[in-house]
């Protein structure tokens, strides 16, 4: 602001005559309306140089000129050798300067209008066409040039773009407009528009959200492991469920097939073929009822959630029926029906049935061995190794894998017959009760 100054007293102004002097308006002419002074003769400005033609000719030698009123009234008219410039009257003795008057208590200052934001013509994006100034739009200066214009972004050529980056990066390498930028980041644009990205910022932009060649490997070494934990679990949902699931099934389809035929006569006693069910097995403290099958084939017979009676080569063993001998079953202990897998529980005198045809074959249970190596098939002899029996007789035997959800080492329990019950005569005390 500016501070307001007093007028001045004086009739003349700044280096000119005033208009009371005398002699303002002399006319020079030669005639006498305005005065009678006559008028002055024209000075030359400088000598004529006398003409010279060859060699001693100066280089840029004026030609005399022949001086004429029109050749004078053409160039700068000088000041009069009576005139003196008249001096700029000072600031009288009492003057002072006004001081600015301060803003009111209540005054806000109203903040600056943040800088539209630059768009580049040359970008990746679309943009949507501004539309055309209202009528009464108030344009002024540059700002309603083709260029610039304080509702939308800037138009034009090299040099509009040329100053829009000026604007946005500061000049000379200075600092960038703070508020170009800040509206551009917070995508603020005219009509709630997003101020479209030029090529390059665009590129920085995608390199940065591209991931590195460690975060690439680390997400493919996580999915690996994702993956390996999903099929691992499913794996074992299959081994410890559904393999049960569908073996208690199938045993029980079995057992229920293999009742009726017999209530319908259409098994006779007598060999059986491998695979083929002929007896059930009961447990009554384990809550055990399971088919038994000829020989110990794990798809056929095992996986099944049958058992298997020992009846191949040299690991054939006795029948029931049989008056000597030793009658050894193999089960799972762990999935596929685990119909063994609680018969370390069973202790000395706990009953086990054999449920054929035509009779019932109760044992006791005597003796049980904890560990033993797969390859002892002394457990199996007519007069089994490690299980007190010291003669021949009617005995028991049953083999299971351990420790539980391996196969390195087996399980042996021992029975001895105690009865022999015709069905024709009802069920065993054991199975009663």
């Amino acid at each position: 602001m500016t501070a307001l100054r007093p007028e001045r007293e004086s009739d003349t102004s700044y280096g000119q005559q005033s208009y009371g002097a005398a002699g303002a308006f002399e006319d020079w002419s030669g005639g006498g309306a305005y005065g009678a002074s006559p008028r002055p003769e024209p000075q030359p400005h400088s000598q004529p140089q006398p003409y010279m033609s060859g060699p001693e000719r100066q280089p840029y030698a004026q030609e005399p000129e022949s001086f004429t009123p029109e050749t004078y009234a053409s160039g700068p008219e000088p000041y009069p050798a009576s005139y003196e410039p008249v001096p700029d009257e000072p600031y009288p003795a009492s003057y002072e300067p006004v001081p600015d008057e301060p803003y009111p208590a209540s005054y806000e200052p109203v903040p600056d209008e943040p800088y539209p934001p630059v768009v580049d013509e040359e970008t990746v994006a679309l943009r949507i066409p501004d539309p055309p100034p209202a009528a009464g739009d108030a344009v002024s200066g540059s700002e309603g040039s083709s260029a610039t214009r304080n509702d939308g972004p800037a138009h034009g050529g090299r040099a509009a773009r040329r100053k829009a980056s000026k604007r946005r990066h500061g000049r000379h390498g200075g600092a960038p407009d703070t508020r170009s930028t800040q509206d551009s980041a917070q995508g603020s644009a005219p009509e709630g528009r997003r101020a479209p990205l030029s090529r390059v910022e665009a590129r920085r932009q995608a390199r940065a959200r591209k991931p590195g060649a460690a975060v690439v490997a680390s997400r493919a070494i996580g999915e690996v492991f994702i993956t390996t934990g999903v099929l691992m679990l499913l794996f074992v949902t299959y081994q410890l469920w559904w393999t049960n699931v569908r073996a208690h099934a199938q045993a029980g389809k079995e057992a229920s097939s293999l009742q009726d035929d017999w209530a319908n006569g259409k098994r006779n006693p007598g060999a059986f073929e491998p695979g083929q069910g002929f007896a059930i097995l009961h447990i009554p403290k384990l809550d055990v009822v399971v088919p038994i099958a000829e020989g110990t084939n794990s798809k056929g017979v095992l996986d099944r959630g049958m058992v298997g009676h020992y009846a191949e080569g040299a690991l054939k063993t006795a029948m029931p029926s049989d008056k000597t001998g030793n009658f050894g079953l193999a089960g799972h202990r762990n999935t596929h029906g685990e119909p063994f897998r609680y018969i370390n529980k069973l202790t000395p005198g706990d009953p086990i049935v054999v449920e054929t045809q035509d009779e019932y074959y109760v044992y006791k249970m005597a003796s049980i061995l904890p560990v033993t190596p797969p390859s002892n098939t002394s457990v199996l002899n007519p007069v089994p190794a490690g299980s007190g029996f010291t003669e021949p007789g009617r005995y028991i035997t049953l083999t299971t894998c351990t420790p539980e959800f391996t196969s390195k080492y087996r399980m042996i329990v021992w029975g001895k017959m105690v009865e022999e019950r015709p069905r024709s005569k009802g069920k065993p005390d054991a199975l009663v009760s």
